[in-house]
């Protein structure tokens, strides 16, 4: 058998979660796998403490591309990875998520006739005023192999329209690394360290611009916090853009809302797993509570992971704060939503992808199409 390429992309602290387990997959099958690290996150909060605590090898490339906006960040991400390509030569580029660098690269891929695997395809919140949407349906369009996490993404695939070979339904990833890792986040004993009683307090995140770069729309959702921290503490890890948006409104918290630097990939999960309840606007931690089967109050009004809503614990709850603390009151007097893990959450979507990848994408599509 011929050895493969592969190229495996990282750009932002989602991906290197789902990517991780992939890697780890791929090497233990002998495939040549590169790991490409953009630099979209670079900070060490942001990047290597992820790299350290998941166990990843080092990169072999790290672009160093930086903040920017859209259109920079994308730009500078797809002359980089253009000519690493060409020096590496792939068969097979695997990008993860729907931020800038995976759909930077899915496009310089497609263009230079290198197949593109995308992890997590098919995830649709039908939301394009979200920059996510947006990266998620292009990078689609681009990927040869859509490695959905769930049915429903199967089922956006195909209302799309979307060549039944293409699609192949492992699992989330992002829950492969979060078994593996559980025990040693919460050994990290990050409750004590933050002065909480594990079972006894909320965790709050907020980055997403729909909450945040707004005044009008950040100030109650501060106050709301404030009100859950009367009824319960409250530890509020702050994502950098958050802070500084926080830092303009003048607002400051009270003794029962805890306010953090960001953490770890395993001091986090371990703070996550003993919570009582999370408040947050991110896509992955809907994931990650619906395995730890913890309550979810998500402050948007739509997600593209409904499967955490009909099938796990995560409530949308709008882009309205004021129904934020009534809702943990809820929560408190025993009536917070616990759900059930959704198939193919078990630890092995990493492996399927493996073994997947270890036919060329030629072979997968005339092996469906017959």
């Amino acid at each position: 058998m011929i050895m493969r390429r592969i190229c495996c992309v990282v750009g932002a602290r989602p991906n290197f979660m789902k990517v991780a387990p992939v890697v780890q997959a791929l090497q233990a099958r002998g495939l040549q796998t590169r790991l490409v690290h953009t630099g979209q996150h670079y900070d060490p909060q942001m990047s290597a403490i992820f790299f350290h605590d998941l166990g990843m090898p080092e990169p072999d490339a790290f672009l160093g591309v930086g903040s920017g906006s859209h259109a920079v960040q994308t730009a500078k991400i797809m002359t980089l990875f253009e000519q690493d390509c060409l020096d590496f030569a792939p068969d097979l580029v695997l990008v993860a998520g729907d931020v800038n660098s995976t759909i930077a690269c899915a496009l310089v891929a497609s263009k230079l006739g290198i197949s593109v695997g995308h992890i997590e395809a098919g995830l649709r919140s039908g939301d394009w005023s979200m920059p996510e949407e947006v990266n998620r349906v292009l990078t689609d369009a681009c990927a040869d192999l859509l490695l959905t996490p769930s049915p429903d993404a199967d089922a956006n695939l195909q209302a799309e329209g979307v060549a039944a070979w293409r699609i192949h339904w492992v699992g989330n990833c992002m829950i492969d690394s979060l078994l593996k890792h559980l025990d040693r986040a919460r050994a990290e004993n990050t409750p004590a360290q933050l002065g909480v009683t594990p079972g006894q307090y909320a965790v709050a995140t907020l980055h997403r611009p729909s909450n945040v770069d707004d005044p009008q729309q950040l100030g109650p959702v501060l106050d709301a916090l404030e009100a859950t921290s009367r009824q319960i503490p409250v530890v509020f890890p702050v994502h950098p853009r958050t802070r500084a948006a926080i830092a303009q409104t003048g607002w400051t918290p009270t003794t029962g809302l805890h306010l953090v630097e960001p953490m770890g990939y395993l001091a986090f999960l371990g703070l996550l797993a003993d919570s009582r309840l999370v408040m947050t606007d991110s896509g992955g931690i809907q994931e990650e509570t619906t395995a730890l089967a913890i309550p979810c109050l998500t402050l948007r009004a739509n997600t593209e992971r409904p499967i955490t809503v009909s099938q796990g614990s995560n409530v949308l709850l709008g882009t309205d704060a004021r129904r934020l603390a009534p809702a943990v009151a809820g929560i408190l007097a025993g009536r917070g939503k616990i759900g059930t893990i959704p198939e193919k959450w078990d630890g092995h979507a990493a492996d399927r992808i493996a073994d997947l990848l270890m036919q060329p994408v030629r072979t997968l599509r005339e092996t469906t199409l017959g």
